[in-house]
């Protein structure tokens, strides 16, 4: 059994080593009277997917947390280049495509490779005060020797049982565990329980409902390949320079350079939006040949089959998500990132609200007034501020997968033929708009403001 250090003033135990759960771990690594045990399910700590974007609001975090010079080091353009064109939009579901915008921002997006950004976090754990663990997976976790519904008052530990059989305790909980996370199905299913047992057999339904994540009803097609090969497929590609956002009906691709410019990250959505919420029968990940991509996005306009043609292999990934929570935390336990708001990629901010999570949560835990006994204060507060935030981005980001397959209402298209007309470009411009409409708070705000009201409401005792 893994026990927490006797001179910490309370410890925390993180399921998950993905970013949210490291960037956690690095944010609690300025305290150094917490204790902290990072619990990975895999081997070794290794990060899913090829590409990570940064926009301004969470390279500022970065910089409160020191981390800038190192990921400057591994970032595909230095900040300080970043061009202000984030993203071109661009119409590719026909034999001539039509670009119809640039996404100009204030700082752009910084772009790295995710495994060199995982690198960076474990680098910045405290040697002393943080502990990491690999092949623990939980399966389960307790109050005390028994349910967890013992009262919070008496500061039980909480007792971590994992897949193999070890066990470990913890004062505090967090589930970093990802989109599929066991700390989220554990305390939904105690909060069902005890929402039944009080006679709320609405609140247990609802609560039920969110163990399981569900079908976006859109599969993503991811893959890295060399720069090289793309220039040779078609010299002076603008993927080779510029991120991209292709749209056409039903059908997606977002691409752009990663790996100081050597590597090109390819996603390619197909949406069936009729299937939303459903249960996905099948493997969520599948290797598939290049065939069963280019009879998916079959017409697409030659720039586009030149990424296709560039492509040795690739997998196919159903897109999950979690339904809204009612809250993020019980009791001593809290779930950040994809665990508590696993949302669809269209704005390209699941790390950062993760991140924007972790940071949040760990200045409150670090806090002076926050004890063992006033650790659900804390999380109360987490929940409250972040909560609402993070729902909207959820929503936010699926209006732009609609929007990007062009199946948002009022906003679809016909056929080519249909689409010969001024309706079609005002039918783009309106699109453009609502996509920035959406996405703009990602350089133009900061999370400084909601970080500040929840000190204040953690110091007034306010939730």
């Amino acid at each position: 059994m893994f026990c927490m250090a006797t001179s910490s003033k309370f410890s925390v135990a993180i399921c998950g080593g993905g970013v949210g759960g490291l960037m956690m771990a690095v944010a609690l690594s300025k305290y150094s009277d917490i204790q902290v045990d990072v619990y990975e399910a895999a081997g070794q700590f290794s990060e899913v997917g090829a590409g990570i974007g940064m926009w301004p609001r969470t390279w500022n975090i970065m910089e409160s947390l020191g981390l800038t010079e190192d990921l400057a080091k591994i970032a595909v353009i230095s900040p300080t280049d970043i061009p202000k064109v984030a993203f071109t939009l661009r119409k590719g579901d026909e034999p001539i495509g039509h670009t119809f915008h640039q996404l100009i921002t204030p700082g752009g997006m910084i772009t790295f490779h995710r495994p060199d950004f995982q690198a960076v976090l474990l680098l910045h754990l405290s040697s002393t005060s943080c502990r990491t663990h690999t092949a623990k997976r939980l399966k389960t976790y307790l109050y005390g020797q028994g349910s967890a519904s013992k009262s919070e008052s008496s500061l039980l530990p909480i007792h971590l049982h994992f897949q193999d059989g070890t066990t470990a305790t913890c004062d505090l909980l967090i589930g970093a565990d990802g989109v599929r996370s066991a700390v989220r199905a554990t305390m939904l299913r105690d909060l069902a329980t005890k929402a039944q047992s009080e006679g709320h057999t609405q609140e247990a339904q609802e609560a039920l409902a969110g163990v399981d994540p569900v079908w976006s009803g859109l599969s993503m097609y991811r893959t890295i390949f060399p720069s090289q090969t793309l220039s040779q497929q078609l010299p002076g590609h603008r993927v080779l320079h510029d991120p991209m956002i292709y749209v056409g009906r039903n059908t997606q691709i977002t691409a752009y350079p990663i790996s100081r410019g050597t590597g090109i990250n390819f996603a390619a959505t197909r949406s069936h939006w009729e299937q939303e919420n459903t249960l996905f029968e099948g493997p969520w990940v599948q290797d598939v040949s290049r065939d069963e991509l280019l009879h998916a996005f079959d017409r697409w306009e030659p720039e586009v089959v030149a990424l296709f043609q560039s492509i040795e292999g690739l997998n196919r990934w159903a897109m999950h998500t979690v339904r809204p929570l009612r809250s993020y935390v019980s009791e001593r336990v809290a779930l950040i990132g994809d665990s508590a708001h696993a949302m669809l990629p269209y704005q390209g901010v699941g790390a950062g609200q993760a991140i924007e999570d972790a940071f949040l949560l760990a200045t409150l835990l670090g806090h002076s007034v926050t004890t063992p006994a006033t650790l659900s204060r804390a999380l109360k507060v987490y929940d409250a501020v972040r909560r609402p935030f993070s729902q909207h981005v959820l929503e936010t980001s699926r209006e732009n997968g609609q929007l990007f397959t062009l199946n948002y209402p009022g906003l679809t298209f016909g056929t080519p033929q249909e689409n010969r007309d001024a309706k079609k470009l005002q039918k783009l411009q309106d699109l453009c708009n609502r996509v920035r409409k959406n996405w703009e708070w990602c350089w133009l705000t900061t999370l400084d403001a909601d970080l500040e009201r929840a000190v204040k409401m953690l110091e007034n005792g306010s939730q």
